[in-house]
């Protein structure tokens, strides 16, 4: 089972991109995030022209997040439990959808940025992730030892050589303690980065800034992740970040992450 996770920055911009990359990559799942479209505009004839099911969350212009699976795709839950929202309204945003593809609980998140330490949204930010924490803390500790990954862009560089230079972040999101303790909770509570051993660091990033020259001049970031419980992530076999994506016309900011599960 191949299962990858993409922030494309715009499913309508990436879609001729996105489509190319499905038709030679071989992923079985893919979890997508930032749409940056609403549910009536997203384009599903991209996934079941190829033979994807496809479930998709929407609201506006911004975030949006989906799951196209070509070996089923059952039981989908928009959002989770306790999610908090934000602003005077406290709206819940389009940021998280969950789905069982062939026995396995997949998560598509986009987890909040944060913007600047102290703003109201990093408090959102972190409220957020202890809401997915303890989500999946109810999940792993049902007796049921469940099959599940968290794909998707977490906004945070949990390990200092996940940033290209951590004196150009002194004082920033992403690498704040606040940040990284939350995204250290997850895995304490039973998940395992799957990707990282087959990838490591340092200069093994997922982003990379349009601005600045950042791709050309290797300054990127590890952001997004697959996060599994332990019975998937010990089927863990292979993976790779996909930097090529990165590159020419139209990229998105993000490279896909892959990872391949033995069956």
């Amino acid at each position: 089972m191949r299962i990858a996770t993409w922030n494309v920055n715009s499913i309508r911009a990436r879609a001729d991109r996105i489509g190319a990359w499905l038709d030679r990559s071989d992923a079985d799942v893919l979890a997508i995030q930032e749409l940056k479209c609403k549910d009536s505009q997203f384009p599903q004839d991209l996934f079941t022209d190829r033979g994807y099911e496809v479930a998709f969350h929407g609201l506006n212009q911004w975030n949006g997040v989906a799951i196209a699976s070509r070996i089923g795709l059952e039981d989908v839950e928009i959002g989770f439990p306790e999610v908090p929202g934000f602003g005077d309204d406290d709206e819940v945003e389009a940021r998280a959808i969950s789905a069982e593809c062939d026995g396995v609980r997949v998560y598509s998140l986009y987890v909040p940025n944060g913007r600047e330490v102290d703003h109201p949204h990093y408090h959102y930010k972190l409220l957020w992730l202890a809401a997915l924490r303890a989500e999946i803390v109810r999940k792993l500790e049902s007796g049921e030892n469940p099959e599940l990954v968290l794909c998707g862009d977490f906004n945070v560089a949990p390990q200092d050589e996940d940033v290209w230079d951590m004196a150009a972040f002194e004082g920033a999101t992403h690498v704040s303690e606040p940040e990284r303790a939350a995204f250290s909770a997850l895995l304490d509570a039973g998940l395992t980065d799957v990707a990282r051993p087959f990838t490591p660091g340092p200069g093994v990033y997922t982003y990379w800034d349009y601005q600045q020259l950042r791709f050309p001049k290797k300054q990127g970031m590890r952001i997004d992740f697959q996060l599994a419980s332990a019975p998937l992530a010990d089927r863990a076999v292979d993976a790779f970040i996909d930097r090529e994506e990165r590159k020419g016309k139209g990229a998105s900011d993000h490279a896909p992450v892959v990872v391949d599960y033995r069956s």
